[in-house]
């Protein structure tokens, strides 16, 4: 059974991935026909993530109605019909409306696969499964460059969606492979429990891990949106080996959890989470050097290296830091606050870098991984303390 259901969550990853970019692909040649201008694209962002934090937020009761294979084809079918409807849009508020379900489909599923796989599978393919989605947001913007290349970005979309209703009938084909929550797939039995956000805000370490998911993904979402602009503005670097060089910042990430999978058979979560944290550190110590275009280069490609454990790790690490129990509520909480994180931070920087310097890119980064490294190490002291007396009460 979990050898035929793990391509099919395989699959799934990648769909998560393919509509990520495809805003900012297309935005350029969507602007004049709908009608908007260029910062609009930020709205329809912002509504895709405040969409995506609530069904997050809702993942863990849906997850008990449907389980996670109903939530699952659900989701995808709702980003599908989403995406049709984008490439169906002549206004700029039609693509308002139609970004709503979108975010609602993106959340709910992103949550409970993540959920899924912390559960019953090792974490060599939680970090295999994230790479999935970084070559499904590569594969969406060449599609759309395709289209585009044929004069229409509304076809980019129609493609992405006529892919995702592939994956809806795979997934529904595939439901009687997944097991309802409450059930391993080795058989081992336990209650899934539902707690709300103040009850789990008062458990030992949930604080902390909240902390460090807004963190890292406050963090990773500003070092490749504004790492172009550090380039160009702050290091004097022609627009297009920035933008080029941006790129090697996620290609990191793609292949540095590629690789994290085999590390992890010899490295537990935790020392994988160190492991990435170290490199962001060298990384960012890289960017700072005034040593030439080289060293930066590395700098940026380091970064996105040291991204790649941290976040499959964490979540992998859920059931072993709250119980098999909370994994489910636990999850959906964590992926809210990693949407909030990617949500915010970018913005407030561009806010610095306008009105302060575009040069305190490294310096922003670096708070937010101190932050992180202090808050990922206080949780494993909570929870340890808090596994050592059960053990102790025993």
């Amino acid at each position: 059974m979990a050898s035929l259901l793990l391509p099919v969550i395989y699959l799934a990853f990648i769909s998560l991935g393919l509509p990520d970019s495809l805003l900012g692909s297309a935005w350029p040649s969507m602007v004049g026909q709908l009608e908007a201008n260029l910062s609009w694209a930020g709205i329809v962002s912002m509504l895709i993530s405040a969409c995506t934090i609530v069904s997050s937020l809702l993942s863990e009761r849906l997850n008990r109605k449907l389980g996670t294979g109903g939530v699952t084809a659900a989701s995808v079918l709702l980003t599908a019909v989403a995406l049709f409807g984008f490439s169906t849009c002549t206004r700029f508020w039609q693509l308002c409306l139609w970004a709503l379900p979108y975010g609602f489909g993106a959340g709910s599923v992103d949550a409970a696969l993540n959920a899924y796989v912390s559960l019953h599978y090792e974490s060599r393919h939680m970090s295999w499964l994230h790479c999935m989605w970084g070559i499904g947001a590569s594969t969406g913007p060449v599609i759309m460059g395709w289209a585009l290349a044929g004069g229409s970005w509304q076809n980019g979309y129609r493609i992405i969606s006529l892919l995702q209703f592939g994956l809806t009938v795979i997934l529904l084909l595939s439901l009687p492979l997944w097991k309802r929550p409450g059930k391993t797939l080795e058989g081992e039995d336990f209650t899934p429990e539902h707690r709300s956000l103040p009850q789990l805000l008062r458990l030992p370490g949930v604080v902390q891990v909240l902390v460090c998911f807004f963190c890292y993904c406050a963090l990773e979402s500003t070092a490749g949106m504004w790492a172009a602009s550090y380039c160009t503005l702050t290091r004097g670097i022609d627009a297009n080996t920035a933008a080029s060089w941006a790129s090697t910042f996620y290609i990191g990430i793609t292949v540095g959890r590629a690789i994290c999978g085999f590390l992890t058979m010899k490295l537990s979560d935790q020392n994988m989470i160190r492991l990435g944290q170290a490199l962001i550190a060298l990384g960012i110590v890289l960017i700072l050097l005034p040593a030439g275009q080289n060293v930066l280069f590395a700098g940026l490609i380091t970064v996105g290296l040291g991204c790649a454990p941290v976040y499959p790790c964490i979540i992998h690490e859920t059931p072993a830091n709250f119980g098999r129990a909370l994994s489910l509520a636990m999850t959906g909480v964590q992926m809210a606050f990693a949407y909030i994180g990617s949500c915010l931070m970018p913005p407030i920087f561009g806010l610095l870098a306008q009105y302060v310097s575009p040069a305190l890119y490294p310096w922003y980064l670096g708070v937010l991984l101190i932050l992180m490294v202090i808050m990922a190490e206080s949780l494993h002291r909570r929870t340890r303390a808090k596994r050592e007396s059960v053990l102790a009460g025993e």
